[in-house]
């Protein structure tokens, strides 16, 4: 089982970027993928899930409306497509799965982890 997490970079401020997590070793469609994010110098917390009948949980109120996921099973990918990027989105991107459906918000409920991937909110 692996994940692979690719996309960020540097975005100004009110900007796009579509992160990828990409599986190999096991189907995504049939488990709940979740997004986490960690800024320098702060704990590593859960931003959204996407679960394995395509429900959608929010776990940080401040992405609400501008951050989404989706899924392309015949890619086994799943996408975190963030619009309206603030300063304070400024982190390490990780998707990570527990091998179930449904989402947690506990980074210690899941047990396979992409390396993380940068996102950079600055002017």
């Amino acid at each position: 089982v692996q994940l692979q997490a690719s996309g960020g970079g540097l975005v100004q401020p009110g900007g796009s970027l579509r992160l990828s997590c990409a599986a190999s070793g096991f189907f995504m469609g049939s488990y709940a993928i979740g997004w986490f994010r960690q800024a320098p110098g702060k704990e590593r917390e859960g931003v959204m899930c996407i679960s394995s009948n395509d429900g959608i949980t929010y776990y940080a109120d401040s992405v609400k409306g501008r951050f989404t996921i989706s899924r392309d099973n015949a890619k086994n990918t799943v996408y975190f497509e963030m619009n309206s990027l603030k300063p304070e989105d400024t982190a390490v991107y990780y998707c990570a799965t527990d091998l179930i459906g449904a989402c947690s918000s506990r980074s210690l409920d899941y047990d396979y982890w992409g390396q993380g991937t940068l996102v950079t909110v600055s002017s």
